[in-house]
């Protein structure tokens, strides 16, 4: 089995990257996904975040008042540190279980969208590691545009980030996301066919299937033994 890690920053176009593996029939674990399952009301992360934040980060219907408890954590440093201690072991466990689920259909090639795949380590455990780097001019008018926010809050929230520079020097690939649309897909067609190559050795043992080998071979090698012996 492949894991391939995809990250990048805000407004870097990791999102679109994403959305065309997934049309392409690659299967996604999206970590954005699984950090909204784990605190949903009633939840242990739920539960956590209520009571490090507050019930003023509630909204009327219970749950939680996801765009402004962005704003807290984005203008304070300490408290965005907190959200991620909190939350960092409901999100991993959460993503393990996702690829559990992927690895017993007998997926060969699976995405990890992962916006902190560097600042939670999780970058070991991937091959290759895929950045969607913009330039930091573009990046900042597009979080505007997108957002609505100002520009001071845009550099704010960019730079509470990893920088996308470095991400860029630690990725196996590399998307440059600046230009247009068309110029993206052409860099993603040519991404695809080097992440669907023929699996290693090592990564068809990961599988299901090489793992069932394993296990078929080593039955038969012991039935083989005993038959020896007899």
């Amino acid at each position: 089995m492949r894991l391939v890690g995809l990250t990048g920053g805000i407004a870097s176009g990791k999102s679109t990257i994403s959305n065309l593996f997934r049309d392409s029939g690659v299967p996604i674990v999206d970590a954005d996904v699984v950090a909204r399952d784990v605190v949903q009301k009633g939840t242990r992360g739920w539960k956590k975040i209520v009571k490090a934040f507050g019930n003023d980060i509630l909204l009327e219907n219970g749950e939680i008042n996801r765009a402004l408890l962005g704003q807290i954590v984005f203008s304070d440093p300490s408290k965005r540190q907190l959200l991620n201690r909190l939350l960092a072991p409901h999100i991993s466990s959460g993503i393990v279980w996702e690829i559990a689920k992927l690895w017993m259909k007998g997926c060969k090639v699976i995405i990890l969208d992962i916006p902190l795949l560097f600042e939670t380590k999780m970058d070991r455990w991937t091959n290759p590691v895929i950045v969607v780097w913009v330039d930091p001019k573009v990046q900042i008018e597009r979080l505007i545009s997108r957002d609505g926010c100002s520009e001071e809050q845009a550099r704010n929230r960019i730079n509470a980030q990893l920088a996308l520079d470095w991400k860029k020097s630690e990725a196996d690939i590399v998307i440059d996301n600046s230009g247009s649309l068309d110029d993206t897909k052409q860099q993603f067609q040519e991404v695809l066919t080097k992440v669907s190559e023929p699996l290693t050795w090592k990564e068809r043992l990961r599988s299901r299937d090489g793992l069932i080998s394993v296990v078929v071979c080593t039955a038969v090698g012991i039935l083989l033994a005993q038959k020896n012996l007899l």
